[in-house]
């Protein structure tokens, strides 16, 4: 017995619809991050959650977990940020498996570089093609829809130190 939940004509739509709208609008923003501040979009994620972090710092774990990307593509990342002198890794002195992302004054510069023209780009792409309801209602379909497919928390990234700025242990 067929138990497949096909898509109605409007739910194919509105899927469709999705997702041409989520592959442009990021084709649009890593282009634009590409082109003038020569970095992805990746990169300049990593940097927006280091630069609000308390003392500019998070656990590489964290950072992983909050980012959505595995711990070896992070590392990966990191890595390459700090040959351009934009992240500091840190052993955590506590945990021999831990290791802290700081981001450097360098890399707080080559976010704020980067900052006019990314959000320029957001607004131009995404907000100004939506009413202030739209925006809303944009808001509320993704928070739902995060809320359903990840039980961890993605934004903002607190930091995980603790109060006297150790390492917590593994987890």
């Amino acid at each position: 017995m067929d138990h497949t939940r096909w898509l109605d004509d409007d739910e194919q739509r509105t899927w469709r619809a999705f997702l041409t709208a989520q592959r442009l609008l990021f084709e649009r923003v890593e282009r634009q991050l590409q082109n003038e501040a020569k970095m992805p979009h990746g990169y300049y994620e990593i940097l927006v959650r280091l630069s609000e972090a308390p003392d500019r710092t998070l656990r590489m774990s964290r950072l992983a977990d909050t980012s959505l990307s595995s711990r070896s593509r992070l590392s990966h990342a990191v890595a390459r940020l700090e040959e351009a002198g934009w992240v500091e890794r840190t052993a955590c002195e506590t945990d021999r498996r831990g290791a802290w992302a700081r981001l450097t004054d360098e890399g707080f510069a080559a976010l704020r570089a980067a900052a006019p023209g990314h959000v320029e780009t957001v607004r131009s792409v995404l907000f100004d093609a939506l009413s202030p309801e739209q925006a809303a209602a944009l808001q509320d379909i993704s928070e739902s829809l995060v809320g359903h497919l990840t039980n961890r928390p993605v934004w903002p990234a607190e930091s995980d130190a603790g109060a006297d700025g150790a390492c917590p242990e593994a987890g």
